[in-house]
């Protein structure tokens, strides 16, 4: 079955990526703040669906 929440949470990051590089948006502004937080939600998700498989 797709996993539609790392898939959407895949697809706003590379789109703030994407407007990060665009205008070169320094690290404090608030897209790179929430890449930052979009990366700690995917892995939080990773590691339950693991844990969910070993089980």
């Amino acid at each position: 079955m797709a996993d539609l929440y790392s898939k959407a949470l895949n697809s706003e990051r590379k789109a703030l990526w994407a407007e990060c590089r665009l205008k070169g948006l320094a690290k404090d502004t608030p897209q790179r703040l929430r890449i930052v937080e979009i990366d700690a939600l995917l892995a939080t998700h990773k590691a339950k669906q693991d844990s969910k498989k070993s089980s």
